[in-house]
Protein backbone atom coordinates (compact mmCIF):
# COMPACT_ATOMS: atom_id res chain seq x y z
CA UNK A 1 0.00 0.00 0.00
CA UNK A 2 2.69 2.10 0.98
CA UNK A 3 4.46 1.36 -2.58
CA UNK A 4 1.30 2.16 -4.07
CA UNK A 5 0.86 5.63 -2.59
CA UNK A 6 4.60 6.86 -3.45
CA UNK A 7 3.97 5.76 -6.90
CA UNK A 8 1.08 7.39 -7.69
CA UNK A 9 2.77 10.48 -5.79
CA UNK A 10 5.76 10.59 -8.37
CA UNK A 11 3.23 9.86 -11.23
CA UNK A 12 1.41 13.05 -10.19
CA UNK A 13 4.18 15.23 -9.27
CA UNK A 14 5.61 14.17 -13.28
CA UNK A 15 2.23 15.08 -14.82
CA UNK A 16 2.17 18.35 -12.99
CA UNK A 17 5.62 18.90 -14.75
CA UNK A 18 5.01 17.22 -17.74
CA UNK A 19 1.76 20.19 -17.92
CA UNK A 20 3.86 22.71 -16.57
CA UNK A 21 2.08 26.18 -17.93
CA UNK A 22 5.10 27.71 -20.47
CA UNK A 23 6.34 30.59 -18.35
CA UNK A 24 6.07 34.35 -18.81
CA UNK A 25 8.61 35.94 -19.10
CA UNK A 26 9.92 39.89 -20.20
CA UNK A 27 7.36 42.91 -22.01
CA UNK A 28 4.50 41.67 -23.82
CA UNK A 29 4.51 42.46 -27.55
CA UNK A 30 3.34 46.43 -27.72
CA UNK A 31 5.77 47.73 -24.16
CA UNK A 32 8.33 49.94 -24.97
CA UNK A 33 11.57 48.71 -24.34
CA UNK A 34 13.19 50.54 -20.76
CA UNK A 35 16.97 51.75 -20.94
CA UNK A 36 18.99 49.68 -19.01
CA UNK A 37 23.05 49.29 -18.97
CA UNK A 38 25.37 46.20 -18.55
CA UNK A 39 29.07 45.34 -18.19
CA UNK A 40 29.90 44.59 -22.36
CA UNK A 41 32.61 41.42 -22.41
CA UNK A 42 32.86 41.13 -25.93
CA UNK A 43 33.50 43.76 -28.78
CA UNK A 44 34.63 47.30 -28.56
CA UNK A 45 32.86 48.13 -25.51
CA UNK A 46 34.76 45.37 -23.75
CA UNK A 47 35.20 46.48 -19.76
CA UNK A 48 32.21 49.04 -19.80
CA UNK A 49 28.43 50.38 -19.25
CA UNK A 50 26.63 50.46 -21.91
CA UNK A 51 22.91 50.58 -23.00
CA UNK A 52 22.92 49.08 -26.43
CA UNK A 53 18.78 50.22 -26.16
CA UNK A 54 19.90 53.87 -25.73
CA UNK A 55 22.14 53.18 -29.16
CA UNK A 56 19.99 51.05 -31.13
CA UNK A 57 17.22 53.61 -31.62
CA UNK A 58 14.46 52.80 -33.80
CA UNK A 59 16.63 50.19 -35.37
CA UNK A 60 15.35 46.30 -35.22
CA UNK A 61 17.01 44.05 -32.63
CA UNK A 62 16.82 40.88 -30.82
CA UNK A 63 17.49 41.02 -27.19
CA UNK A 64 18.13 38.20 -24.81
CA UNK A 65 18.32 37.53 -21.68
CA UNK A 66 20.12 34.53 -19.80
CA UNK A 67 20.85 32.94 -16.37
CA UNK A 68 23.10 30.14 -17.58
CA UNK A 69 25.46 29.48 -20.77
CA UNK A 70 24.12 26.41 -22.27
CA UNK A 71 24.66 24.60 -25.82
CA UNK A 72 21.31 25.91 -26.78
CA UNK A 73 21.99 29.65 -25.52
CA UNK A 74 25.21 29.42 -27.96
CA UNK A 75 23.09 27.96 -30.59
CA UNK A 76 20.79 30.64 -30.88
CA UNK A 77 23.33 33.67 -30.08
CA UNK A 78 25.02 32.13 -32.98
CA UNK A 79 22.17 32.23 -35.59
CA UNK A 80 21.58 35.71 -34.31
CA UNK A 81 25.09 36.62 -35.00
CA UNK A 82 24.73 35.21 -38.42
CA UNK A 83 21.89 36.95 -39.21
CA UNK A 84 23.46 40.29 -37.80
CA UNK A 85 26.35 39.68 -39.90
CA UNK A 86 24.03 40.19 -42.87
CA UNK A 87 22.57 43.30 -42.52
CA UNK A 88 23.68 46.70 -44.03
CA UNK A 89 25.33 49.14 -41.71
CA UNK A 90 22.16 50.38 -39.83
CA UNK A 91 20.61 47.37 -40.11
CA UNK A 92 19.45 45.44 -37.23
CA UNK A 93 20.90 45.02 -33.55
CA UNK A 94 21.48 42.25 -30.87
CA UNK A 95 23.16 41.17 -27.75
CA UNK A 96 23.02 39.10 -25.01
CA UNK A 97 22.79 40.27 -20.82
CA UNK A 98 24.04 37.10 -18.75
CA UNK A 99 21.77 38.18 -15.24
CA UNK A 100 24.29 37.64 -11.96
CA UNK A 101 27.30 38.80 -11.92
CA UNK A 102 28.09 35.40 -10.15
CA UNK A 103 27.24 33.63 -13.04
CA UNK A 104 30.11 33.97 -15.25
CA UNK A 105 33.20 36.65 -14.87
CA UNK A 106 33.63 38.84 -18.13
CA UNK A 107 36.87 36.87 -19.58
CA UNK A 108 35.04 33.68 -19.32
CA UNK A 109 32.27 35.06 -20.64
CA UNK A 110 34.48 36.33 -23.54
CA UNK A 111 36.13 33.26 -23.62
CA UNK A 112 32.81 31.21 -23.87
CA UNK A 113 31.69 33.79 -26.51
CA UNK A 114 34.25 33.39 -29.16
CA UNK A 115 34.16 29.88 -28.59
CA UNK A 116 30.52 30.07 -30.13
CA UNK A 117 31.64 32.13 -32.63
CA UNK A 118 30.29 35.07 -32.14
CA UNK A 119 31.22 38.34 -34.45
CA UNK A 120 28.88 40.94 -34.22
CA UNK A 121 26.46 39.98 -31.35
CA UNK A 122 28.11 41.51 -28.32
CA UNK A 123 27.65 39.27 -24.35
CA UNK A 124 27.53 41.01 -21.34
CA UNK A 125 26.63 41.15 -17.57
CA UNK A 126 23.85 42.75 -15.37
CA UNK A 127 25.06 42.66 -11.84
CA UNK A 128 21.69 41.60 -10.53
CA UNK A 129 20.36 37.89 -10.89
CA UNK A 130 16.51 39.78 -11.31
CA UNK A 131 17.53 41.57 -13.83
CA UNK A 132 16.78 44.96 -14.96
CA UNK A 133 13.17 45.81 -12.83
CA UNK A 134 11.37 47.23 -15.97
CA UNK A 135 11.59 44.03 -17.76
CA UNK A 136 10.07 41.71 -15.88
CA UNK A 137 11.95 38.55 -16.27
CA UNK A 138 10.47 35.87 -14.40
CA UNK A 139 12.42 33.82 -12.00
CA UNK A 140 11.81 30.30 -13.63
CA UNK A 141 13.03 31.93 -17.33
CA UNK A 142 16.12 30.34 -18.27
CA UNK A 143 15.98 31.96 -21.35
CA UNK A 144 13.92 34.95 -22.48
CA UNK A 145 13.91 36.72 -25.88
CA UNK A 146 12.54 39.66 -27.24
CA UNK A 147 12.43 40.94 -30.73
CA UNK A 148 11.56 44.88 -30.91
CA UNK A 149 11.34 47.53 -33.74
CA UNK A 150 11.32 51.38 -32.85
CA UNK A 151 11.76 50.36 -29.41
CA UNK A 152 8.35 48.96 -29.18
CA UNK A 153 8.64 44.44 -28.78
CA UNK A 154 7.32 42.49 -31.44
CA UNK A 155 7.52 38.89 -30.09
CA UNK A 156 8.63 37.97 -26.34
CA UNK A 157 9.77 34.15 -25.84
CA UNK A 158 10.83 32.44 -22.54
CA UNK A 159 11.69 29.31 -21.58
CA UNK A 160 12.97 27.29 -18.42
CA UNK A 161 16.12 25.15 -17.80
CA UNK A 162 16.16 22.82 -20.96
CA UNK A 163 13.09 23.85 -22.58
CA UNK A 164 15.21 26.12 -25.81
CA UNK A 165 15.03 23.62 -28.23
CA UNK A 166 16.07 23.71 -31.47
CA UNK A 167 12.33 24.41 -33.50
CA UNK A 168 12.09 27.60 -30.50
CA UNK A 169 15.30 28.74 -32.06
CA UNK A 170 14.26 28.59 -35.73
CA UNK A 171 11.15 30.68 -34.45
CA UNK A 172 13.13 33.07 -33.11
CA UNK A 173 15.24 32.96 -36.04
CA UNK A 174 12.59 33.65 -38.52
CA UNK A 175 10.76 36.25 -36.64
CA UNK A 176 13.80 38.26 -36.25
CA UNK A 177 14.67 38.05 -40.27
CA UNK A 178 10.94 38.95 -40.45
CA UNK A 179 11.65 42.77 -38.41
CA UNK A 180 15.08 42.49 -40.08
CA UNK A 181 15.69 41.45 -43.00
CA UNK A 182 18.98 40.52 -44.79
CA UNK A 183 20.79 42.74 -46.94
CA UNK A 184 20.55 41.44 -50.40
Amino acid sequence: MRRFAIACFLAGLSLSVATAEPVKSGLEPGKKVAPYSFHVATGPERGQQTCYICETGGRPAVLVFARSLTPSLGKLLDQCDQLLVKQPKEGGRGWATILGEKTVDLDSLAKWSKEQGLKLMPVGVFDDPVGPPAYRLHADADVTVMLFTARKVTHRFSFRANELTDSAIATIVQEFTAIAPPQK
